[in-house]
């Protein structure tokens, strides 16, 4: 694969990046870049071309987050280089790049058994576990927290190095030079990056390298809205033009189209199809059938979706999706189910046998991703091995399950990693690279297979449903004095880890988890606030449908359980809620900051009746965010017009991606809030569109305002932070704007 250091420059300013393959080369975990013509490479993270070009290893998939331009931003502020000569490239697999946070995090998934003591990301088990597994997924926010530190400690390096090839050619002390601007400057001299590359490269490192004063970091007071850009992103002008390459784009010589049809949502099997109707549709190759799916084969998808159309093909199912059922599994669960306690404090058996004159029932639907690009792998089998052009935010899981399903050894397979045109965790999944494996394998030609939207919500396993009961003891003066979340909802971070990292198919990992507490599956259902006594509970359930992750996780439904149940209790003590919550959170500074902020950027008037106002807040990891939705009543019905935030992200790298990712993020919370849901009828989808999700249009949009409090806290990533705290700032706005009290994701399912 030849590309000139020019086309590469190019390509990454341009936000295209350059595309290499996972895979393709050996990865000793000394050095696994490979340098190219002209260029050499420091450790895992730089290589410096001899024209002065900074090329920078990510190894997390772009998906819309900016992680190709904030870890190039971390290096080149370390290295002290010029932004405008710096490029990026795909990680390639190696120990080197193992995300430790995530696989800490992730422990209940691949340890279960012993994850209560395995320990941090600092546990030698969690490291050996992600060293060997080659774990370098991209999800939950985690890039700054698993790959600052690394990247600054190379970038530290390679300064050391530079400076002291230019200081044996002044000869001067290396450690009074330093870098600016792609230069190594002592006193009024000055050396360009790429002429000291090679002899730099070969000098040996500093055993600690000595990193910059400061970490990287934004500030609000300097970049105010509408300051101009530091730092800009290095993927948007090609987005905007059209010439960045996701999935679809793949073309390759001789290459065909697929569609696919899978069984119903249930314990689904093959039956047959008619065969003799596909016949007459012109440019047909094939029909590949498999247990769980059948594939046509054409000239152009379009040939390909006809001919699956035309078959009819049929399949047999028990335990299919039902809307029904999965409301009753939840019910029966909430009512009778047998809890586990997550969380306690003080003494909850005291409280729960005490008085508690609130009781309240909440529910959410299951979400589906809704994302712009449905499923789509390419892939291109030669006799000794496999090519794979996909998105995937997993991307050794997706060589490991491919070579599995066609029978090669991993190394044989090539993972050309491709942009995600928005992802929302639905890229965690690898079922469709399997699938385009095997039609490859069958057809004997390259292959791109593209889901419809309506095979996407067949197959595409959306954010589990959950119903909770919460109960609040609360004295004359409507102080709250004891509370108890009990949550119904099946155990689905785990039922996904068993997909992910055993290779379970969907209804095997149901049955494999049925009756597992997981505390993942009720993360953010601790509330924030200062309570004497406090219980969580969870009570999985075992409902008809596999559940995948999304964005914000299960933040996105405790968050409206809990804040639409403390403006409830607000209302009924005759509190303001803002204070109610205020009196709350003497433990918690920033967020009463966050809720502060927000009351006076928002003009809060106190939520009062026909005000249209409604407060919500949430604390995730090291971050805080305060919402004020405001609503107002229309001739079509109640129109949210106004999303206003506070956020405590600490420490910004950049703050317009963080502001691009928190308004992206208030958006996506107000897809799930008033749609982004498909009910289930006899194993399918009820809706099978993009456009009858109910997301929001641009003309449905509210204007929108956001507040960033500077702070000095550990980073927080802001593109889950942002959905968490909508969804109950806009149930708590419509009660404000209607006088009715809306208890069920998505709010319009209630029919107000």
């Amino acid at each position: 694969m030849a590309v000139s250091r020019r086309g590469v420059l190019i390509g990454a300013l341009a936000g295209g990046g350059l595309m290499l393959a996972y895979g393709l080369r050996p990865n000793p975990s000394s050095v696994p870049l490979e340098a190219g013509r002209g260029e050499v490479a420091f450790d895992g993270w730089i290589k410096i071309a001899n024209d002065g070009v900074v090329t920078v290893a990510v190894p997390q998939v772009e998906m819309g987050q900016g992680v190709t331009t904030i870890i190039p931003q971390v290096v080149a502020y370390e290295l002290g280089a010029d932004w405008r000569q710096i490029a990026v490239e795909p990680a390639p697999p190696s120990p080197v790049y193992a995300n430790y946070p995530l696989a800490a995090r992730w422990a209940p998934m691949w340890m279960p058994v012993a994850a209560d003591w395995i320990g941090g990301e600092g546990s030698p088990i969690v490291r050996r576990w992600a060293r060997a597994n080659r774990f370098t997924a991209t999800a939950e926010g985690t890039a700054l927290a698993a790959y600052e530190a690394p990247a600054r400690s190379a970038a530290a390096s390679a300064r050391a190095l530079l400076c002291m090839a230019a200081a044996e050619r002044w000869d001067v002390d290396w450690e009074e030079c330093d870098t600016r601007d792609g230069f190594v400057f002592h006193e009024g001299k000055r050396l360009s990056f790429g002429p000291l590359a090679a002899e730099a490269a070969d000098r040996d490192p500093p055993s600690s390298p000595v990193l910059r004063d400061m970490p990287p970091a934004e500030t609000p007071a300097e970049l105010p809205v509408g300051a101009p850009v530091r730092v800009p992103r290095l993927d948007l002008p090609s987005k905007v033009d059209g010439t960045y390459q996701f999935g679809g784009d793949v073309r390759l010589p001789g290459m065909v189209y697929a569609a696919i049809r899978h069984g119903h949502i249930g314990r689904a099997q093959f039956a047959g199809y008619e065969k003799d109707a596909a016949r007459g549709v012109r440019g047909l190759v094939a029909l590949v059938r498999n247990p769980r799916w059948v594939a046509a084969v054409a000239s152009n998808w379009w040939a390909a979706e006809t001919a699956l159309t035309r078959v009819d093909a049929r399949f047999s199912a028990t335990d299919r999706a039902d809307s029904t059922a999965i409301s009753e599994a939840l019910d029966d669960a909430l009512r009778t189910g047998e809890a586990t306690r997550i969380h306690s404090q003080g003494d909850p058996e005291a409280f729960l046998s005490g008085t508690m004159p609130l009781q309240l029932r909440y529910e959410v639907a299951p979400a589906v991703h809704a994302t712009i690009e449905t499923a789509t792998a390419t892939a291109r089998l030669g006799k000794d091995r496999l090519e794979l052009w996909v998105g995937t935010q997993a991307p050794q899981s997706v060589r490991e399950a491919a070579a599995q399903a066609i029978g090669l050894d991993v190394e044989q397979v090539i993972l050309y990693p491709m942009p995600l045109g928005g992802s929302f965790d639905r890229r965690l999944e690898h079922d469709h690279a399997i699938e385009a494996a095997l039609i490859a394998q069958a057809c004997k030609r390259p292959v791109q297979l593209v889901w419809s939207r309506t095979q996407e919500h067949v197959a595409g396993w959306p954010r589990s449903p959950a119903a909770a009961v919460l109960y609040g003891n609360v004295d004359a003066e409507g102080r709250l004095g004891g509370m108890r979340v009990r949550i119904a909802v099946p155990p689905a971070a785990r039922e996904f880890g068993r997909r992910l990292f055993d290779g379970d198919a969907p209804y095997e990992a149901i049955d494999a988890v049925a009756g597992e507490a997981d505390a993942m599956a009720i993360e953010g259902a601790v509330p924030p606030y200062t309570i004497d006594h406090l219980a969580v509970d969870h009570v999985p359930a075992t409902v008809p449908l596999p559940a995948g992750r999304m964005r914000g996780n299960a933040h996105g439904y405790t968050a409206f359980f809990v804040e639409s149940f403390m403006d409830e209790l607000a209302r009924n003590a005759g509190r303001e809620p803002l204070a109610y919550r205020m009196a709350m959170l003497g433990n918690d500074p920033r967020l009463a900051e966050c809720l502060q902020r927000v009351a006076a950027l928002s003009g809060w008037d106190g939520g009062g009746a026909d005000s249209g106002q409604g407060i919500a807040c949430h604390a995730m990891g090291n971050g805080r965010i305060a919402v004020v939705a405001s609503a107002r009543r229309e001739a079509e019905g109640v129109r949210v017009s106004r999303l206003s935030a506070a956020v405590d992200l600490g420490r910004i790298v950049n703050l317009d991606i963080a502001r691009q990712q928190i308004e992206g993020g208030l958006i996506f919370g107000l897809g799930l809030a008033l749609g982004c849901s498909t009910g289930y009828e006899a194993g399918l989808p009820m809706t099978g569109r993009l456009g009858a999700l109910g997301l929001p249009i641009l003309a449905d949009c509210p204007a929108i305002e956001v507040d960033f409090v500077s702070s000095d806290a550990e980073p927080e990533d802001p593109g889950e932070l942002g959905v968490v705290a909508v969804a109950p700032a806009v149930a708590n706005a419509l009660f404000s704007a209607t006088g009715i009290r809306l208890r069920q994701l998505p709010l319009f399912s209630e029919e107000v």
